[in-house]
């Protein structure tokens, strides 16, 4: 029995007090208004009117149900519109993510973005790997995040593919600080600092393989996430880290010789290397807010990381090129 609909006939009864009227209000025949007072009443086991002739009187069992079926469909109309919201993106709280490596310029310009396009929404932004953000994507407690290629993005649909280049955080004292781009197979001997592979596997397996097909088979690979630690790992553990040039704009600069060699960033000969990332959120739940991260993300990491439009090197489900905020 749909309750919900027998309880629309029954508060429509109770206020016209006569079944025509009653009838008429719903949108519906008088006979099978009448079969549904009878259903419900059997359903709840207590009379809800008195029929006559000439009028029907609500029961004081009627009386003292209507308050509570008036509840009851002013709960299922306020479920229902929060349903048509979350269809639409329009929650009032937007779930989003960004990885570590965004830079805090991105996250900034990101953030500025959003609020000026007046989407609606509360923003609630995390920190998150693509493999937690591909997990909370699942377990639905995320709308909308930046995720890192190549990964798994079944369910999912996403924005334009932009490509941040990878360059070299190094020594300032290692012989290839010296060069204006730095060949891979010229950091034979240091150890690698990655982020842990759990974060993102496939793309911390598409770098060693790339790194090793260009001359470069680190001895040993460190794992770390955090800017200060990897610069501190850089610095006294005779390592090396692949970064894009906005997460350490500061060790573009050689240090003084008065504060030592310091760390340098240099850029990768040929840009064999690269992050490719694209705005996600689950398939069927796009909206005006979704629309708007996707078009702030985008837009920040154009303006502030230098990123560029990659073509994917596989098929990854995007959406059509019409839709993308290039």
């Amino acid at each position: 029995m749909d309750l919900v609909r027998h309880l629309e006939c029954f508060v429509a009864v109770a206020e016209e007090s006569h079944f025509g009227r009653a009838a008429a209000r719903l949108g519906m025949a008088q006979p099978p208004l009448s079969q549904r007072i009878q259903r419900l009443e059997r359903h709840l086991g207590v009379r809800l009117f008195d029929r006559t002739s000439r009028q029907v009187t609500i029961t004081e069992a009627g009386t003292l149900l209507l308050a509570e079926a008036r509840e009851v469909l002013a709960r299922s109309e306020a479920l229902l519109a929060t349903a048509r919201r979350i269809r639409d993106g329009e929650t009032g709280l937007l779930r989003a993510a960004l990885p570590p490596d965004v830079s805090g310029e991105t996250v900034a310009a990101l953030l500025t973005a959003f609020a000026d396009s007046a989407a609606g929404p509360e923003l609630e932004l995390h920190e998150l790997s693509t493999a937690q953000q591909l997990e909370r994507f699942a377990a639905h407690e995320l709308d909308v995040g930046l995720i890192h290629h190549p990964c798994d993005v079944s369910g999912l649909e996403l924005g334009p593919v932009l490509r941040r280049e990878l360059g070299v955080l190094l020594p300032g004292d290692a012989p290839a600080a010296g060069l204006d781009e730095v060949p891979l197979a010229s950091l034979t001997g240091y150890d690698l600092i990655l982020f842990p592979r759990a974060a993102a596997p496939a793309v911390y397996d598409d770098l060693l393989t790339t790194c090793a097909r260009n001359g470069y088979t680190p001895p040993a690979v460190r794992h770390a996430q955090g800017a200060s630690f990897v610069r501190g790992l850089v610095l006294s553990a005779r390592a090396v880290a692949l970064s894009p040039r906005d997460a350490h704009r500061p060790a573009e600069r050689e240090a003084s010789p008065a504060a030592g060699p310091g760390v340098v960033w240099r850029p990768l000969t040929g840009a064999p290397l690269a992050l490719r990332h694209s705005v996600a959120w689950p398939g069927g739940r796009g909206g005006a807010a979704v629309g708007a991260f996707a078009e702030a993300a985008t837009r920040a990491l154009r303006g502030t990381a230098g990123a560029t439009p990659d073509l994917p090197a596989r098929p990854l489900h995007l959406r059509p090129a019409s839709e993308y905020w290039l």
